[in-house]
């Protein structure tokens, strides 16, 4: 108990110690591309304000911590969609196979597309009757498994690939996670280095240029978003059917100042389950994130309906639903 209690307090310390030093992280917003992968495509995540590094895994754990794969218990699918504002759409699609051993590989396809947009320039400002969109993708291969009965480690590798008018650019990235869990209340910690890679650039002509411009336009390169995430989960109270789930997250992304994320989670029955939660230190996010989830089955299988919604300043509100299947090992 004095070695849980230890490590509870060096965690709060680091995180609490990030938000007393100095913090120019803001003046870091912007400096990345391929934004599109920091968005949180996992229900229960999203409805606990993203603090879901060190939840129990699920198939969507493919695009929060990779270690929380090795959690499943046989195969399993997920989708989830999320409307983020302006007519922008991003889709996950997950799949994961757990192996004869203590290990599990898996497959993801996370997508954004922005829809038409007209083309406009200075002389017609209304629109050209042509039309452009932008699309970025990362096809992203999995693979997780246990050290020891409570360590797992996961990593993720991804092709990402973006296409802009007449521009495109390719790259890669990397998801490095560990996953500790303990014996006392299902405590959880979690470190998680996501988006890890170089710089790159976009690539093509500008077939847009036009009055008294230059063609030849030198395009910068760009890092991918990385982020370094830490954080906990707890089984703060259960009784009966009743289930609370308490967690806490670290943010220190690369384009952006640090942030602090928590999140709870009320399950009642393993059948219904409600989420919520707040950030810290995120600017244009000054409203609690909400959740919800549904178990139901097809056959002996369960799968599960999500919802998840988060209030912006700024965006609206984005919203997500995710559907996720696993299928039963013992109907085999």
């Amino acid at each position: 108990m004095q070695r849980l209690l230890f490590i509870l307090a060096l965690g709060w310390s680091t995180l609490t110690s990030a938000q007393i030093l100095p913090n120019f992280g803001g003046q870091r917003a912007g400096l990345s591309t391929l934004s599109f992968l920091k968005n949180e495509m996992n229900p229960e995540s999203l409805g606990m304000s993203g603090a879901g590094v060190a939840l129990k895994g699920n198939v969507f754990s493919s695009a929060t911590n990779p270690a929380g794969l090795t959690a499943l218990d046989d195969f399993s699918f997920g989708l989830s969609h999320m409307t983020i504002g302006a007519g922008i759409q991003q889709s996950l699609i997950s799949s994961q196979f757990k192996l004869k051993n203590t290990s599990t590989i898996g497959f993801q396809i996370n997508s954004l597309n922005s829809g038409q947009m007209e083309v406009r320039t200075e002389f017609q400002p209304n629109g050209t009757g042509n039309y452009f969109s932008v699309s970025q993708s990362a096809i992203t291969g999995n693979y997780a498994m246990k050290m020891t009965e409570m360590f797992s480690l996961g990593i993720g590798l991804k092709m990402i690939y973006e296409n802009m008018a007449g521009y495109s650019n390719m790259t890669a990235g990397l998801d490095l996670g560990f996953l500790y869990e303990t014996d006392f209340r299902n405590l959880r910690f979690a470190v998680v280095v996501q988006n890890f890679g170089g710089s790159s650039s976009i690539n093509g002509s500008d077939v847009m240029v036009g009055y008294n411009r230059n063609g030849n336009v030198e395009l910068a390169r760009y890092t991918i978003p990385t982020t370094f995430r830490m954080g906990f989960s707890i089984d703060a109270y259960q009784k009966d059917k009743h289930l609370v789930i308490g967690a806490m997250e670290l943010n220190n992304p690369n384009d952006n100042s640090e942030n602090i994320r928590f999140g709870f989670e009320y399950q009642y029955a393993e059948l219904l389950s409600v989420q919520t939660g707040y950030k810290i230190s995120v600017k244009g996010h000054g409203y609690p994130t909400l959740g919800m989830a549904y178990k139901t089955r097809i056959g002996a299988h369960p799968m599960f309906i999500q919802y998840a919604m988060n209030p912006t300043n700024y965006m609206g509100t984005q919203h997500l639903i995710g559907l996720r299947f696993t299928r039963n090992k013992m109907e085999r």
